[in-house]
């Protein structure tokens, strides 16, 4: 998903206020709201006896124009209330990055705030339950307390599909305590190109690695049954060639920032866009993934994939056989022509889109889809296509039976379970990427200096997409630092300064320095150079002459240009994007967990080497895929270049 800022939530307060005061206000007389409800007895598709296609058929049939286009419209909670949400019954809510209920983000007003929408909803003539969707992304990620997860690319690290299906499973725990049912993940990108500031969420740059761990988040976020209160529904994303943009091609620009690939142009022909890219999303409809994202990318022969029925509709739906729903991107239809919005949403529809991610003005899009069905633009049985799907996706989902998963299971959030699940796959995560004789482990009775603001941080080694969408820095939500691990392992025997001012003449066995780059998402964090900042380096130097052993550990969404680290530290460890549980880290570092991690990504020399199409695997690289060291010093994939 993208742009999710306060500044864009509040021009779509303002566009719906100057509409129809969907935000609560009075419907007027061109409102949808059909007039009288259907009595209960009367509605045939709650049946639970019947087929869900049965259950589909009878709904579809007794819903007017209007029903059937509110089915379609997805809009973001801060710009419409429960109240304007049932006035245009709207089919679907979002939560935006940084999209978090007003007052205290906790589990109990998530859970509020999501039933006053489904009960509004349950109210309207048919009843027809939302679903509530929301970037739930390596653990409930938007819930302050809960257990944050490494990112996917340290999950590809680990390659280990049974880890990653029981971190999807608590992640999917832990949504739905917070009354959420549908999750906008897994990404199942393959990332050609680490400069690309979505690398983390794709677990590798390797089309089978990524294809074994989609699968198997699906299977934790879903469950066995898709009608047990604790599954989520899952959203392989996004269709297609997501992570093979080429760099240079991206036009948007947010927060200030032009963006350098995000969004750009997968400039391959589609006989290669097939091959590195489609398996994950194969393997992801085979699981049983029942909702998928489309890319904002474009291609070099078909524009943006959004309106491009050869992908939405010829492979995803015809060829693949998907029969779940198929949903845009946050404002991506938009962007198919963007001078001309009622274009737009005709494109999108006959390309395929079910669910449109609208996501402010409700009231714009309702009246262009209405106005394309009025005119023939879009038949009314590709409107009915998407309904039904949709439809099917809430009474798999068991919505029409049980609205809401069970309430009162708040204090389960951040179980010392799910956090003790997290510490181990941090440890399997990490890859020693140079060792040198006897640098790790470190003794128990070593001295050590610790240096890095993110050795004493939780906000950064969680990274973007973490309580808001860029993420931020600092002491965000409950977790374990470095600092804190470190302390408790070895007690008075560490010293941390942030910057490395140490006293003149400290001297300790063992400097470890902790470099990280800001959080970030999406194309906020493309890089030109994949350089760490400058400070960050800092404290290496400072370091170096006051200890016998340096170890540098490196916080990143993607492999980072390691020039002067690696000539300087006996040992450097890649952490990626740890989350709140970073003793997984000292578990590693201290020897109670051995180094098993992997390189999922291969480590480019220079930024200019970043691009991985048809390389070689050590050309222009300082560490192939695969590549990772156990505290030996002995390797566990293929040699350094």
């Amino acid at each position: 998903m993208s742009r999710r800022t306060h500044l864009a939530r509040g021009r779509g307060l303002l566009a719906l206020g100057a509409a129809v005061a969907l935000l609560g206000g009075p419907a007027t007389a061109a409102s949808p709201v059909p007039a009288s409800p259907v009595p209960h007895a009367a509605r045939a598709w709650m049946d639970a006896s019947l087929s869900v296609e049965q259950r589909v058929d009878a709904l579809l049939a007794v819903m007017t124009l209007d029903e059937k286009i509110g089915q379609i419209t997805q809009i973001e909670s801060d710009s419409i209330d429960p109240a304007g949400a049932a006035t245009y019954l709207v089919g679907s809510i979002l939560a935006g990055g940084s999209g978090n209920p007003p007052g205290k983000n906790d589990a109990q007003n998530w859970y509020a705030m999501v039933d006053g929408y489904q009960q509004a909803a349950l109210g309207t003539r048919l009843g027809i339950p939302i679903m509530y969707g929301v970037d739930m992304v390596h653990g409930a990620s938007h819930l302050k307390g809960t257990t944050i997860f490494p990112h996917n690319i340290g999950l590809g690290a680990t390659r280990d599909p049974e880890l990653v299906r029981g971190i999807c499973r608590a992640t999917a725990e832990e949504s739905s305590m917070a009354g959420v049912r549908w999750t906008f993940g897994p990404v199942v990108a393959v990332p050609q190109d680490v400069r690309w500031g979505r690398t983390y969420e794709g677990y590798s740059e390797d089309t089978d690695l990524v294809t074994e761990l989609g699968a198997a988040c699906v299977d934790g976020l879903q469950d066995d049954d898709l009608t047990v209160p604790t599954s989520v529904v899952a959203t392989a994303k996004h269709v297609l060639g997501d992570g093979g943009t080429a760099f240079g091609t991206s036009t948007q620009r947010i927060m200030d920032r032009d963006y350098l690939l995000d969004q750009g142009v997968t400039d391959l022909d589609d006989a290669t866009i097939r091959e590195l890219f489609l398996p994950p999303y194969v393997a992801a409809i085979g699981q049983g993934a029942r909702a998928v994202m489309v890319s904002y990318s474009s291609t070099r022969d078909g524009g943006r994939i959004t309106g491009d029925p050869r992908w939405v509709t010829d492979v995803l739906k015809e060829e693949l056989g998907f029969t779940g729903i198929v949903v845009s991107d946050w404002g991506a239809v938009d962007q198919i022509h963007p001078d001309d919005h009622d274009a737009s949403v005709v494109a999108a529809m006959n390309a395929g889109i079910d669910m449109v991610m609208v996501p402010y003005d409700a009231v714009r899009f309702q009246a262009a889809l209405r106005g394309a069905i009025e005119r023939g633009e879009v038949s009314e049985a590709r409107l009915d296509d998407a309904v039904r799907r949709i439809l099917g996706v809430k009474f798999e989902t068991g919505l029409f039976e049980h609205p809401m998963p069970p309430a009162d299971r708040w204090a389960d959030v951040g179980s010392a379970a799910n956090r003790a699940l997290a510490r181990t796959a941090v440890s399997r995560s990490a890859v020693l990427l140079k060792a040198a004789p006897g640098a790790l482990p470190i003794a128990d009775d070593a001295t050590v200096l610790l240096a890095g603001a993110a050795a004493n941080d939780i906000g950064t080694p969680s990274g973007g997409w973490t309580l808001t969408w860029q993420g931020q820095k600092g002491d965000v939500t409950t977790g374990t630092t470095l600092r804190a691990a470190m302390i408790d392992a070895l007690g008075d025997r560490v010293t941390y300064h942030a910057a490395g001012g140490f006293p003149e003449g400290t001297h300790a066995d063992v400097g470890i320095v902790v470099v990280a780059e800001p959080p970030y998402a999406e194309g906020v964090g493309d890089s030109a150079t994949l350089e760490l900042p400058a400070a960050q380096l800092a404290p290496i130097e400072k370091l170096r002459p006051l200890v016998d052993t340096l170890v540098v550990v490196v916080i990143s969404g993607r492999p980072v240009l390691l020039d002067p680290i690696l000539a300087t530290a006996d040992a450097v460890v890649a952490a990626w994007l740890p989350g709140t549980e970073n003793a997984g880290i000292a578990d590693v570092l201290l020897g109670v967990e051995p180094f098993t991690g992997t390189t999922p990504y291969t480590w480019p020399r220079t930024a200019e080497d970043a691009p991985r199409f048809g390389k070689a695997a050590c050309e222009g690289a300082v560490f192939p895929f695969g590549y990772g060291l156990d505290a030996s010093g002995a390797l566990l994939g293929p040699a350094a270049c």
